[in-house]
C-alpha cells in the first residue's frame, strides 16, 4: 500500500470515529432530554412545563432540545408512548403461566403480584394521572397509550386464559371479560386510591395481600 493510500485510509477511519463519537453524544443528549422532560412534566404537569425548564434540567441549551424535538407536544408524546415499551416484559409474563393444575393458584398469584408491582409503580401512576389530565387536549395520544399498553396486556392475558380453559383448568366463556375481571380485582383498590390521593398509598404487604385475595376470588368464579 502506498503512502497516499495509507493516508487516505487513516483519514477515512478518523472521520468514521468522529462520526461515531458525534452519534454517541447525540444519543446521550437525546436520552438526557427525555429523562429531564419526564421529570419536569411529572413535577409541573404539561401546561406548567416549558422547553426552558427541560433544557435547564437536562443541562443542555434550548436549541439542543429543539434540535431533537420539534415542539413540546412531540416531546410529551414520545415520553408517554415510551412507557408502553416498558410494559413488554410484563406482557410477556402474562403469556407464560405454567399450565399445572396443582399449582394454578400459586402461579396466578405470582403473576398477579408482578402485574401489581408494574402497574402501581409510582412513576407509572404519575404518568397515568398526567395522561388522564390531558386526555381532552390529546385524546389520540391517550387512546394510543391505552391500546399499546393496557389493552395489549389484556389481550395477551385473555389468550392465556383461553389456553387454560382449553386444557380444562378454567371455565371461561369470554376470555377478554375474564382478563378484565382478573385485572380489576387486583388494581381497583391500589390504583383508584393512588389516583385520588396523588400517589401510591400501599405497602409491599398490601400488594401481597391483594394479589392473593384477587386470585382466590377469580378462581372461585372461573375454576
Amino acid at each position: 500500500m502506498s503512502t497516499g493510500q495509507s493516508s487516505t485510509l487513516l483519514s477515512g477511519v478518523s472521520r468514521m470515529e468522529k462520526e461515531q463519537t458525534m452519534d454517541s453524544r447525540s444519543v446521550r443528549k437525546h436520552e438526557a432530554i427525555l429523562e429531564a422532560a419526564t421529570s419536569v412534566f411529572l413535577d409541573k404537569g404539561y401546561s406548567g412545563t416549558s422547553m426552558d425548564d427541560i433544557a435547564k434540567r437536562a443541562a443542555v441549551s434550548k436549541q439542543t432540545v429543539y434540535k431533537h424535538f420539534a415542539d413540546k407536544e412531540k416531546l410529551f408524546a414520545e415520553i408517554v408512548l415510551a412507557t408502553t415499551d416498558r410494559l413488554d416484559t410484563t406482557i410477556d409474563l402474562l403469556a407464560d403461566i405454567t399450565t399445572d393444575a396443582a399449582n394454578l393458584e400459586e402461579n396466578l398469584t405470582r403473576l398477579a403480584r408482578r402485574l401489581l408491582a408494574t402497574l402501581t409503580h409510582p412513576q407509572v401512576i404519575q404518568l397515568r394521572r398526567l395522561i388522564i389530565a390531558n386526555a381532552d387536549v390529546f385524546p389520540d395520544l391517550g387512546t394510543e397509550w391505552y391500546e399499546r399498553g393496557f389493552q395489549r396486556g389484556l389481550a395477551t392475558l385473555a389468550a392465556t386464559f383461553r389456553q387454560l380453559a382449553d386444557q380444562g383448568l378454567l371455565r371461561i366463556d369470554d376470555a377478554l371479560l375474564a382478563a378484565n375481571h382478573f385485572s380489576g380485582l387486583l388494581l381497583w383498590i391500589p390504583v383508584n386510591k393512588a389516583m385520588f390521593t396523588g400517589g401510591a398509598q400501599h405497602t409491599e404487604a398490601d400488594l401481597d395481600r391483594l394479589a392473593a385475595a384477587g386470585t382466590r376470588v377469580f378462581l372461585a368464579a372461573y375454576r
